[in-house]
């Protein structure tokens, strides 16, 4: 029921921010939530006995979100900066470790978000699709895992996630897309619409089960309580962090930019 109650409050909120907000608002909430989903990145990390959350992060988490067209020379600039910052301290065997998790989490979520931000620019519907193939997909393999599941998916990293949800997912994605893009995002052709529901809904099932590898290296069931029945906000768009990046990329194909 708390899930339930959750994802009621939250869809009116999302909505309005992606079709309805102010660009500064709608930008700063995408800012918030990144924070909010590093921070406990951050927490889980402290399972692992890295501690990779400093001011120092959040700046450069704040540079990928904003800073106008960042290119690789900004990526590079970033992870030396966030090495160099790991290097004080009597804990030498734990320099590589921290600033090798820290960039990561840079790039996972924030990186991440900052395609998002550039989908939304793009398009609403465009970021709104991105968010939605994951939960439209999460909530058919939940029920149908809980009907119809028998092989587990991946014991070890999610011991309640089956085959036969995972099939539904996708397939729940696939209608989702179908409808959805064909109504607010005419004229592309069936089968493009097609593949990048999948492809997003699979990049966004393998998001959720690395999230979970994370959690279970960590020893921690949940990243985070903010959110009834739903743990934490990592835990609710840890498919998003794979999901938007991919419709970003098929959507802008800079591997045809010349």
């Amino acid at each position: 029921m708390k899930r339930v109650i959750t994802a009621i409050v939250l869809i009116p909120l999302v909505l309005y921010l992606v079709f309805a907000a102010p660009p500064a608002l709608a930008v700063a909430a995408i800012v918030l939530v990144a924070g909010l989903c590093f921070h406990e990145y951050a927490g889980l990390l402290q399972g692992y006995g890295i501690d990779g959350a400093g001011p120092v992060a959040y700046a450069a988490g704040l540079l990928v979100l904003l800073v106008p067209d960042p290119g690789l020379a900004w990526i590079v600039a970033i992870a030396l900066i966030v090495f160099a910052v790991a290097l004080p301290g009597r804990d030498v065997h734990g320099v590589l470790p921290r600033a090798a998790a820290t960039t990561f989490g840079i790039l996972y979520i924030f990186g991440a978000w900052r395609a998002g931000i550039e989908l939304w620019r793009l398009n609403p519907h465009w970021l709104f699709f991105a968010l939605v193939i994951n939960w439209s997909g999460d909530t058919a393999a939940y029920y149908a895992g809980r009907r119809l599941g028998r092989r587990r998916l991946a014991p070890v990293l999610s011991p309640k996630k089956t085959w036969e949800g995972a099939v539904a997912s996708t397939v729940a994605a696939a209608v989702f897309g179908l409808l959805y893009l064909s109504r607010f995002v005419p004229g592309l052709a069936f089968w493009e619409v097609l593949a990048l529901s999948i492809g997003a809904n699979l990049a966004g099932q393998m998001g959720d089960l690395a999230e979970s590898a994370i959690k279970r290296g960590a020893g921690a069931k949940d990243s985070g309580r903010w959110l009834p029945g739903h743990g934490g906000w990592l835990d609710r768009l840890d498919g998003s962090l794979f999901s938007i990046p991919v419709v970003y990329f098929w959507i802008t194909r800079p591997w045809l930019a010349h």
